[in-house]
């Protein structure tokens, strides 16, 4: 590997959210990757999706893990003021999970008249339980995602509606990723959708099943982005370069699967996640925890950082994605009608950037 650009900013910060996928930056910082492309990185955990996003915005953060639709959301001044956000990379796919708490998982066997669960779950066993609850006028069941604006929103909405409930049946609210557990264990939330390693860690502990997968909701679709200010895209090219060329390597490096176990023992010892290695492995390994004492499901795909099992580059940007994600921002009508979007994906998802990585790498990364 040679470096053939040269940075125009070379000290970068850049943010994350605590969270399995955050393993390329972890791999790219650790694995020297970002020094060979002349950059000295400083990674900066963020404690949620919306201060990571405010500090983007004001130039804190010279670049972020995003959720996959962010950048939308902040160039259509979606719950923020606007600022033009591109995603130059795709950094993942797949990832989440929806879990439901012990005594919320007891209700539906023991509303449905079953012994046992069977996954992925059929939502409408959890309808059941909703009418039954209106009928009793017990309280709304209550769940919780990260960001109004993230696939974990939409693939709990698109799970929901498979078994015909709405956002209207139940109570939504957001919560940050490392404190998803915590709020169910306190009886705030009776279910989640999240990333690793807050799954397993539920599982783990005995508080919470995992009952699906966003890979089984949505097969590899886009899940965290790679983001910049367009403005410091602009007056940076070469900077955005080399960092979208370091996190390429990192990606690349964790096709394997015995690099995505070091990586866990490198999250675990450094404390990056707060978690033991036992919480954090599983996810990148394919193994979805579902319920204490229960086998794990085989989820091969339930991480993906740089190839799909069919091999296609899952990196590149795809303004197909990008509309797809608008729809969903548009279904869930967190968008009025007078907003413009026409050329805004394009503008987003900066595939003539990422070409430019092919002419820097070579072909064995």
């Amino acid at each position: 590997m040679q470096m053939m650009i040269k940075p125009e900013k070379t000290n970068i910060t850049i943010g994350f959210s605590p969270l399995t996928d955050c393993a390329p930056f972890v791999v790219a910082k650790n694995l020297g990757y970002f020094a060979q492309w002349g950059l000295d990185v400083t990674l900066q955990k963020q404690n949620s999706w919306a201060t990571l996003r405010d500090k983007l915005h004001a130039g804190i953060l010279d670049a972020a893990q995003m959720l996959a639709p962010m950048p939308i959301a902040s160039t259509l001044g979606l719950g923020v003021a606007p600022m033009h956000v591109i995603a130059p990379m795709i950094l993942s796919q797949n990832g989440n999970g929806i879990t439901l708490s012990e005594s919320l998982v007891e209700e539906i066997l023991a509303v449905n008249q079953i012994s046992e669960l069977v996954f992925p779950l059929d939502a409408k066993l959890l309808k059941n339980v909703i009418e039954k609850r209106k009928q009793h006028g017990s309280d709304k069941l209550c769940f919780a995602s990260v960001f109004p604006f993230s696939c974990h929103h939409y693939q709990l909405q698109d799970w929901l509606l498979s078994g015909n409930i709405t956002f209207e049946d139940v109570n939504i609210i957001v919560v940050p990723p490392s404190n998803m557990v915590d709020s169910m264990l306190s009886g705030d939330i009776d279910g989640f959708c999240v990333g690793g390693p807050w799954n397993a860690k539920a599982v783990r502990g005995g508080s919470g099943v995992t009952v699906i997968t966003s890979y089984d909701i949505w097969q590899d679709y886009p899940e965290k982005v790679l983001g910049f200010l367009s403005s410091f895209a602009t007056s940076h090219p070469k900077t955005v370069l080399a960092i979208c060329a370091a996190l390429k390597q990192a990606c690349t490096w964790l096709d394997s699967t015995p690099n995505r176990f070091e990586t866990a023992v490198i999250m675990s010892r450094e404390g990056i996640l707060g978690e033991p290695l036992e919480v954090i492995a599983p996810s990148l390994l394919g193994s979805c925890l579902t319920k204490k004492g229960l086998s794990p499901r085989h989820v091969p795909s339930y991480n993906q950082f740089s190839t799909t099992l069919g091999g296609l580059d899952i990196n590149r940007p795809d303004i197909k994605h990008g509309f797809w994600l608008l729809e969903k921002i548009k279904n869930c009508q967190q968008i009025s009608a007078d907003v413009e979007t026409d050329g805004v994906i394009e503008s987003i998802f900066r595939s003539d950037i990422y070409a430019q990585l092919a002419l820097l790498i070579d072909k064995k990364g």
